[in-house]
């Protein structure tokens, strides 16, 4: 399994494109802004869009990517969300006010997208990929996901603050890489609970919910382009100023656009 990443920033700036990554070359998790850097080849190849939530940065390009392929669609693209997301996109964005309804173009019977509802708990096959819905806590409803290969999950938190429910599922997994959030330093950390997501802060209180016995490479992404050298600053600070967890010394790397892994 391959797992390709689109889009991992938290806003948009040269070379900064938000959440999506690419499984396989037929699964997309989230449709941010990174979905742009797609040839329109790879955008054909993509059967599945799995999304974590309704916020703009997870699902801009989701309306564009449609328009640039559906001529040469043959079936519809299945886009798995929340009810609560599927309803957001159909009131604004797919309303024929903000974009064409998809759902019912070119007919209803046989329409260029397709709306698959999901919960957490879920567990989805699509050939050897097993993917699962896990809790997230955020502003509207969300989730993350866990992709299953033979050499263990990927997996992704999407957008979230404090998720003990998470990480009780997360220590029940062979866990090969987690890509998890953090959005704000910890000069913003109010903000950042206001928000429902992490700062550094709470990012070690976090990890330390992860099993002792569990050691897998953990990769930071969703920084704010104008914080990110601070957060990655603190971040890198743990070992001198905050132990993450009794005796834990965590693998912690930076997420970038471009970089794949290889399950």
């Amino acid at each position: 399994m391959k797992v390709r990443v689109l889009g991992c920033s938290g806003a948009i700036a040269k070379d900064c494109r938000t959440t999506s990554f690419l499984i396989d070359g037929d699964v997309l998790v989230d449709a941010g802004t990174g979905v742009g850097d797609l040839t329109l080849q790879e955008m054909r190849g993509i059967r599945h869009v799995f999304l974590t939530h309704s916020h703009l940065d997870h699902i801009a390009a989701l309306p564009l990517m449609l328009d640039a392929i559906a001529s040469g669609l043959r079936q519809p693209i299945e886009v798995h969300a929340l009810a609560g997301t599927i309803a957001a996109l159909k009131a604004h964005v797919f309303n024929d006010v903000i974009w064409p309804d998809f759902t019912r173009i070119p007919s209803p019977d046989a329409p260029f997208v397709r709306f698959t509802e999901l919960e957490v708990g879920d567990i989805l096959q699509l050939g050897d990929k097993h993917i699962e819905v896990l809790p997230a806590v955020h502003t509207v409803p969300a989730v993350g996901y866990a992709v299953s290969s033979r050499r263990g999950c990927w997996v992704f938190t999407g957008d979230t603050e404090r998720n003990p429910a998470f990480w009780r599922r997360l220590n029940e997994l062979e866990v090969a890489a987690l890509v998890i959030e953090t959005a704000f330093s910890n000069r913003e950390r109010e903000l950042a609970a206001r928000s429902l997501h992490l700062s550094p802060q709470a990012l070690a209180h976090e990890l330390d919910h992860i099993d002792q016995n569990k050691r897998y490479p953990i990769f930071i992404m969703h920084t704010k382009p104008a914080e990110t050298d601070l957060i990655m600053s603190e971040i890198q600070g743990f070992d001198r100023a905050q132990p993450v967890g009794p005796n834990v010394a965590h693998d912690i790397r930076w997420l970038r656009a471009g970089q794949e892994f290889e399950l």
